[in-house]
């Protein structure tokens, strides 16, 4: 009996380890994914990215900070993007992104526009992790293969944003544990840090470094100090560049501006300001190159943290809501 019985056993056992390890490494997949349930995705992405930035330049930076955003909440899988609804309050009114997080609109436009040519097919997740692409390519930036396969998240809340999204009061190591906990080393933080090569920060985000720290050039201070009074609530909204030199350019000047003590955030100048991250700051100032590859390498892994894939989650017909 137990003799005859062997081989099935070992079949099974051997059907349920592939199955158990096809979930458990469930991975995404190369840019191919949707390149015959969806062949003209690309183009569709992109030319309605082109013609939001085109509209509003800045809007590049806000499609990519959503992206961001994005996957430090429950990994890369849409949930920035839902509106609250009786049963869940969502990220968007989290402290990180309220008033500040933007681009939904643009997100709404696109995914109409994809559903269009494939209705069903491409997923809220997707499309993020696509549209950052293409705003760091449409202004100078580099490019990259986006891996897919991301399925949508039905629910989120607020409390995980709060808890997932780091600050702008942050200091060195409270951004390196927090990156680290997801899987991104001290490059990728430096790298991904980069991104705000483009644009801007409200008056809130900067006040205190504008007004009370010392490791800041004092021009610097004082041109950003005359759309940012001392006085809470007094022009809080008011927008200044996250990069002084070229706000619009995707390019290394972040870098070369925290050299100079010229970081607008807090935990913008606390890569740069005497300890384990100089070295790392300076490479990329001094190489746009260097910046590039790993700014590429960064985005690739963030973009693989916790996402939905297989039967997991859904593919939303409306990134607002869950189906």
């Amino acid at each position: 009996m137990a003799s005859s019985s062997s081989p099935f056993m070992a079949k099974l056992s051997l059907a349920l380890l592939v199955l158990f390890m096809g979930s458990a490494t469930a991975q995404l997949s190369s840019q191919d994914f949707y390149s015959k349930s969806c062949p003209k995705l690309f183009p569709t992405v992109k030319s309605t990215v082109q013609s939001a930035i085109a509209k509003e330049t800045r809007m590049g930076a806000s499609l990519l900070r959503l992206f961001f955003h994005d996957c430090f909440v429950n990994g890369c899988d849409g949930s920035v993007l839902l509106d609250d609804t009786s049963n869940f309050v969502g990220e968007k009114t989290a402290n990180a992104n309220r008033n500040s997080v933007r681009g939904f609109d643009v997100i709404d436009n696109i995914k109409s526009a994809v559903e269009g040519v494939c209705p069903g097919v491409v997923s809220c997740a997707d499309i993020l992790a696509i549209t950052a692409r293409d705003s760091v390519v449409l202004l100078g930036g580099p490019s990259w293969d986006v891996k897919l396969g991301r399925r949508d998240a039905r629910t989120t809340s607020r409390a995980a944003a709060n808890n997932g999204i780091p600050p702008p009061t942050f200091n060195l190591n409270r951004l390196i544990s927090r990156f680290n906990a997801l899987g991104l080393s001290t490059q990728d933080l430096i790298a991904l840090s980069g991104s705000h090569t483009i644009g801007q920060a409200r008056c809130t985000s900067f006040r205190a470094r504008i007004y009370n720290e010392t490791n800041i050039d004092k021009s610097f201070a004082q041109t950003r100090q005359s759309n940012c009074p001392r006085t809470n609530g007094s022009g809080d909204n008011n927008l200044a560049p996250l990069d002084l030199q070229s706000p619009t350019v995707f390019d290394n000047n972040y870098h070369k501006n925290l050299i100079q003590n010229k970081g607008l955030l807090h935990s913008d100048q606390q890569l740069y300001n005497g300890g384990s991250t100089d070295s790392i700051v300076r490479s990329y100032a001094d190489s746009q190159t260097n910046f590039f590859n790993d700014f590429v390498s960064a985005m690739i892994k963030m973009g693989d943290i916790s996402p939905l894939t297989g039967s997991k989650g859904e593919i939303r017909k409306n990134c607002r809501r869950a189906n």
